[in-house]
């Protein structure tokens, strides 16, 4: 294979805190024994007399209030954050060959999806240990949803589930990186061009890589279609996980079919903006603007078990039954363990 090869995203090849107050217990008067400090004279009640409390002297011991201790955790934030935007504005800080900002993204970007990963779809994540701590692997996943919300979210669920914290490096489609602001915020995000040398190169350097075989068909299905897997392309991923060895990490997600139903497509006003197409839902465009906000699904992200790839001699990636077997594994993974949670699912939004 002299010419370059592209892991097809699609199949047209487009690419502080206050401390708690401690709790206070106000107490109405001890009684102690034996001639201690608090003394309680006790009186008999006299007949006819209700006992009242009145008639009860009690000396009240009151522990002197205690201040809030404060453990510097919001002046730290405001230093951190004053830190932060001053190597901004100063320009110091450091990004990589890709563009990838690590610094932004982790205080920042993941910040801002973080509230829509856990309290907007309640993502639930499975098979996290499947995920190694350190070296590259490359997580192969199903693609839904009419908007590329599912990457975003796999992205978190990876950084912020794995006990090592790792980041996802997403190869996306030519059509992001066309796209103004979405193209910055894609390569601050770690995105890079789904291509065989980039991510060959990622691999190489230890990274975790995430690839969406299905592309633009997986993405831009109508809704009868939903979790049904498309046609992987030609296993271009798997030809670069041989290439450097890296285990083949399947991974299925629940819940992002049913983000933005696509009943429909408007395929000649595609052709005029020059996406790949536009979509048709219960709510877009018809509500305009508000038409654009997703249901508030339940997902579901789980990472099944690692294929590993290091077996194979050098020539394996060139061998093209043994990438369309390896890739007809990886789908039927991804696609068994998509009808099995859906079994288990009782409700799209609960």
């Amino acid at each position: 294979m002299a010419d370059a090869k592209v892991i097809p995203f699609d199949d047209d090849r487009s690419r502080g805190s206050a401390v708690q107050r401690p709790q206070r217990r106000r107490s109405a008067g001890s009684r102690r024994k034996n001639g201690e400090s608090a003394l309680v004279r006790e009186v008999q009640p006299l007949p006819g007399r209700s006992f009242a409390q009145d008639d009860v002297p009690v000396t009240r011991e009151e522990q002197p209030p205690q201040k809030p201790q404060d453990d510097g955790g919001l002046e730290r934030r405001i230093a951190s954050g004053l830190a932060f935007l001053r190597r901004r504005l100063t320009g110091d800080y450091e990004v990589d060959d890709f563009g990838y900002d690590e610094e932004l993204t982790d205080q920042v970007l993941m910040s801002l999806l973080r509230p829509v990963y856990e309290n907007y779809f309640r993502v639930e994540v499975k098979g996290v240990e499947n995920i190694p701590s350190e070296g590259g692997a490359l997580i192969v996943a199903n693609h839904s949803g009419t908007l590329p919300l599912d990457g975003l979210m796999m992205q978190v669920a990876v950084h912020d589930q794995h006990p090592a914290g790792r980041h996802l490096r997403l190869l996306a489609a030519d059509l992001v990186f066309m796209l103004p602001v979405v193209n910055e915020l894609a390569r601050k995000l770690g995105h890079t061009l789904a291509c065989a040398e980039d991510a060959e190169r990622l691999l190489g350097q230890g990274e975790l890589v995430g690839v969406m075989p299905e592309g633009f068909k997986g993405i831009g299905k109508p809704f009868s279609e939903r979790y049904k897997l498309q046609r992987f392309g030609r296993g271009g991923f798997v030809s670069t996980a041989l290439r450097q060895g890296t285990p083949i990490i399947p991974c299925s997600i629940v819940g992002a079919e049913e983000i933005y139903p696509m009943i429909g497509n408007a395929k000649t006003l595609a052709r005029l903006l020059g996406f790949p197409y536009f979509p048709l839902t219960p709510t877009f465009p018809w509500l305009g603007p508000l038409g654009a906000i997703p249901l508030p699904t339940k997902w579901t992200i789980q990472f099944g078990e690692p294929i590993p790839t290091d077996g194979y001699p050098p020539e394996a990636a060139e061998d093209p039954m043994l990438m369309f077997n390896l890739t007809d594994q990886v789908r039927e993974q991804i696609q068994h363990t998509l009808y099995k949670l859906l079994v288990q699912r009782r409700s799209v939004f609960f």
